[in-house]
């Protein structure tokens, strides 16, 4: 660490032992707060920022932390918004990476015109390819700032040559389900590979996975704002120009949505990075309004189940949307744990996500009878084998989630438990993603 850090770390430490903290208590407290900055750092902050957050943080964590970092919040402010004096401009410089890359990635995805392909008459072919020419220009940004070694160059860089070479060298059938499946779950175990670059290697981690956990939750936060203004200024150029008498869907269509996208996936990324003091404060509350919302959803389908009797029937839309709330209530949960402070005590909070969690449980089960009996009825074909797998993770995931946040509740379990059960099933998840784009193809003959 810089001498100036450790001046910092110095001018920290007596602020703390000046209010009558015992030795012990701040040795361990300066050790908590040397890893924060540590971890901050090896994300590519300088050291005046990773210090000054790693206090912000500790703030939850200690009454007389909270105070210094009160004391130091306008300098925090300047610090990582504005850029302080004698510190490198680390947002801007970083901005202007993320420009280059968000348009190196809307130029990428129209490769497929080159060879004739077109979004209007060949969605099938932008569908495969989406992830794997976008997503490396969000690694090449993480790779770049963390300064990367070739190592996990190569670990990222790999698996999006092979997803790459494999989505296009199959054959499949024009609209067919495998193509589909394939598309989908190489975008999730991409995005998995991604997290490689964002902690810079270091997937052994508990820690480093929960915060790639949490870049993702933010990632979508910022990427859903990006698209809602996109949205307007789309609508706003297409009203403008019909005004006046010029149509321009087909630049719309062809150029203006896809390179939108494509470039918005990178700055996205930027922005968690640039802003991650002001998320902080952004996740809780996120998190806060919508795992009520999203419990008491639960509980009224399984009261309307009850009541009615058919809620959760053999209708495969049904089904799919079933799957996707209990993907959105996991994501949830996660987000809500990566926001959380490990030190903190269980609350009336914690009580609720046990709620959730066992509803979401109940509502697991249920679609497992049914996709069980549609298999029965029907037969096995890939989408209701990858949707049967997907539920069976899940299913043993929020079990294990329930039983630890019942024993945490309760004061028998600590948090950091919880946090290496759901980080360690990331692998798994990655693990099933790689079975139905390499395997489900040929399998069930490409259609």
């Amino acid at each position: 660490m810089t001498t100036g850090l450790e001046e910092q770390i110095g001018a920290w430490r007596e602020f703390v032992r000046a209010r009558a903290v015992m030795a012990g208590d701040v040795a361990e407290l300066e050790s908590h707060l040397r890893d924060q900055i540590e971890g901050l750092e090896a994300s590519g902050l300088s050291s005046d920022e990773a210090f000054l957050v790693a206090v912000k943080r500790m703030g939850r964590l200690d009454d007389l932390s909270r105070e210094f970092a009160r004391e130091h919040s306008d300098r925090l402010w300047k610090q990582l918004v504005v850029g302080g004096s004698g510190a490198p401009d680390r947002v801007s410089t970083g901005l202007t990476l993320a420009v280059g890359l968000a348009i190196a990635a809307a130029l990428a995805i129209n490769l497929p015109k080159l060879f004739g392909f077109t979004l209007a008459s060949n969605p099938d072919v932008y569908l495969r390819n989406a992830p794997v020419l976008v997503l490396p220009f969000l690694a090449a940004f993480f790779l770049i700032r963390r300064r990367a070694r070739l190592a996990t160059v190569i670990a990222v860089a790999a698996p999006f040559v092979v997803a790459g070479i494999l989505l296009n060298v199959y054959p499949f059938a024009s609209g067919g389900v495998t193509e589909v499946l394939a598309a989908i779950h190489a975008g999730v175990a991409l995005w998995i590979v991604l997290g490689i670059a964002y902690i810079n290697g270091n997937w052994r981690s508990d820690r480093a996975r929960m915060d790639f956990i949490r870049f993702t939750g933010e990632w979508f936060v910022y990427f859903a704002l990006l698209g809602l203004g996109g949205g307007v200024l789309i609508a706003l150029t297409i009203g403008l120009f019909n005004a006046i008498g010029l149509d321009v869907m087909w630049f719309v269509d062809g150029w203006m949505l896809p390179c939108g996208v494509a470039g918005a996936v990178v700055i996205a990324g930027w922005l968690v990075e640039a802003k991650q003091s002001v998320i902080e404060n952004i996740a809780p509350v996120l998190t806060k309004v919508f795992t009520p919302l999203f419990t008491l959803l639960l509980l009224a389908l399984i009261a309307a189940g009850l009541v009615q009797g058919n809620v959760i029937d053999s209708q495969r839309d049904l089904l799919i949307l079933f799957d996707i709330t209990l993907v959105v209530v996991l994501g949830l949960l996660l987000y809500s744990m990566s926001a959380r402070q490990p030190a903190d005590p269980p609350s009336w909070f914690d009580r609720l996500q046990l709620l959730m969690v066992l509803a979401a449980l109940a509502i697991d089960v249920l679609l497992l009878i049914a996709m069980i009996g549609r298999i029965g009825t029907y037969g096995a074909s890939a989408n209701k084998l990858a949707s049967l797998g997907l539920n069976l993770i899940l299913l043993a995931n929020l079990a294990g989630a329930a039983w630890l946040q019942f024993g945490f509740v309760r004061g028998r379990v600590a948090f950091g438990r919880l946090e290496r059960w759901q980080t360690s099933y990331v692998p798994v998840y990655l693990a099933w993603a790689i079975v139905v784009v390499v395997v489900f193809p040929p399998v069930f003959g490409f259609v």
